[in-house]
């Protein structure tokens, strides 16, 4: 299948592979965001020029990957590696690991991906509940990465 004719691709058929699930349907997301890179910037006042500021590049930041899902059940190992991050109260080594997000077109295929090493949840919440609403449970977990590289 060419490119071409994979183009525009859709947002919503998407997976995450979790090196924490096993190979486990144990992730099933609801929506993925964060996916993006920038540069920090310097900047540099040059003497005697008055009409601009030189921005000179620094590193390379990354979002926070933040994935939402409706609330997993206590045996889901994904709920276990979240435990052991936040419930340690860092008397444990934090166990990072590797993220692959896959967009997939109608036949289930991944047309682009994304990678993400040595991930690490930062927050882990449940969105609030609210009895005028019939809406699923949602948690939403928010990871830190070392880097992350576009696949295909």
């Amino acid at each position: 299948m060419s490119q071409l004719s994979s183009y525009p691709v859709s947002a919503f058929h998407f997976k995450v592979a979790f090196a924490a699930s096993m190979g486990m349907a144990d992730t099933a997301f609801s929506e993925v965001s964060g996916i993006g890179s920038q540069f920090d910037t310097e900047d540099l006042v040059e003497g005697g020029e008055n009409r601009f500021v030189h921005k000179l590049p620094k590193a390379v930041k990354h979002n926070n990957l933040v994935l939402k899902r409706g609330i997993a059940d206590a045996s889901s190992p994904l709920v276990h590696w979240c435990k052991e991050v936040f419930e340690s109260g860092l008397s444990s080594v934090i166990v990072p690991m590797n993220i692959m997000v896959f967009l997939l077109n109608d036949q289930g295929i991944p047309v682009r991906a994304w990678s993400f090493a040595n991930a690490y949840p930062l927050s882990w919440e449940i969105e609030s509940f609210q009895s005028t609403k019939n809406e699923v449970a949602i948690e939403k977990l928010e990871l830190s990465y070392q880097y992350m590289s576009r696949e295909l």
